[in-house]
């Protein structure tokens, strides 16, 4: 079979949201760009994933053109409930302490709304590709090899974007000596499930002597809940009635008994790590998204991460071609990794404080304890809590 060959000015690799987000600002830039994801774009289109934008990530994904779907679909909120057992209720209240507000907007919905500006505009997106290589990293001619479909392709290109996830090419191109990873693993992971049933009227985590849980909406007549299990858990284990049960076990009154019970849709386990790898950029290489960080989702975090990786690294391919400057493309990795690892603290220690630990002593359970009093009696602690948690503005 005869080989292809392409040129592009950036390859990118991974068709996710960090990916398709990129190729659409780098094409309002004037930025040409090709697309290469290993899965389908029905498997991609289709993975469910849980969001909560920040108001920079609002803001951006408006100032790109991608709000209508945002703001129409769109649950707004002010903040985020904590219930502890047998203690006062506490809101996460950023409207009142830094007057923003947050956006629930599924991650799956963005992508299908990615896709389909990119489709419209003629995007050259290659689903089912295999045994990607990137080469050349630190010359100004890098490039990709792959098979697309049993075809043999290379994209020689100007720069190459990881945006490949975890388990991606990119990160693992960077040398072993240049790189240097840093990981926690919890031990335990969210079990959650989708239902077509009413949602609590806000999001709220729940800490309980039998573990997490969390309720969020996904829309008027659609709820995600989630409980903490232990890992190594299967869905299997754990039919809806048992589900069911032992959310409601988690919540006290009045919200258990507002829960309402229903046929899930989907139900999945997701382990929960603490992840960065450092630098982000090698040569012509730049790592965006998971491929290069992984936060617990309690912090909310993840999605907010991949975008501003893409705000900066769009901006910094701009001012490269548009201003021949490289000043940005040469702080990008910098830059990147101080959002990564403010976004990495403050989503470890909601975790800390949040989740029933299997190794945790009487010591530390009276020390989140008095960490969630101290929290209810300082506005100092809340103001720190909400502006970590509506997020920073991007650095200029």
């Amino acid at each position: 079979m005869t080989a292809e060959r392409r040129r592009t000015q950036v390859a990118i690799i991974g068709g996710g949201p960090a990916g398709m987000l990129l190729s659409h600002v780098l094409s309002l830039n004037g930025i040409d760009s090709i697309v290469l994801e290993r899965r389908s774009r029905e498997h991609v289109q289709g993975r469910i994933r849980a969001g909560v934008l920040e108001t920079g990530s609002a803001r951006f994904l408006r100032d790109v053109g991608l709000g209508a779907n945002m703001d129409h679909h769109g649950h707004r909120h002010d903040g985020v409930s904590i219930a502890w057992q047998d203690k006062p209720e506490f809101l996460i209240d950023t409207k009142r302490h830094v007057g923003l507000s947050m956006i629930a907007y599924g991650q799956t919905a963005l992508t299908a709304d990615l896709y389909a500006v990119r489709e419209a505009a003629g995007a050259e997106i290659r689903d089912h590709v295999a045994d990607v290589r990137l080469h050349d990293l630190t010359t100004h001619r890098p490039g990709v090899d792959c098979v697309h479909r049993g075809r043999p392709l290379t994209i020689d290109c100007d720069f190459i974007a990881g945006c490949d996830g975890f388990h991606g090419v990119s990160r693992r191109s960077i040398p072993d000596r240049v790189r240097q990873d840093y990981e926690r693993v919890y031990p335990f992971g969210w079990l959650g499930v989708l239902a077509e049933v009413p949602p609590l009227d806000r999001f709220i985590y729940a800490r309980h002597e039998r573990g997490f849980a969390l309720a969020a909406q996904r829309g008027p007549s659609l709820s995600r809940y989630y409980i903490q299990v232990p890992s190594g858990t299967t869905t299997g284990e754990w039919p809806d009635d048992r589900f069911w049960r032992e959310l409601v076990r988690r919540f006290p009154d009045p919200m258990s008994t507002a829960i309402e019970a229903g046929p899930t849709i989907e139900k999945s386990i997701a382990p929960l790590r603490s992840f960065v790898s450092e630098p982000m950029r090698y040569g012509r290489l730049f790592l965006c998204g998971d491929s290069a960080h992984i936060v617990p989702p309690t912090g909310a975090k993840g999605l907010n991460l991949a975008i501003s990786d893409v705000f900066y690294l769009a901006r910094a391919l701009d001012w490269h071609y548009r201003k021949q400057d490289d000043g940005y493309l040469d702080c990008y990795s910098e830059t990147a990794l101080r959002r990564v690892w403010g976004a990495t603290r403050i989503s470890w220690w909601l975790t800390w404080l949040l989740h029933r630990f299997p190794d945790r002593s009487a010591f530390d359970d009276r020390l989140s304890e008095n960490e969630y009093d101290h929290l209810l009696a300082s506005e100092h602690a809340q103001r720190w809590l909400c502006e970590q948690y509506a997020g920073l503005p991007y650095e200029a």
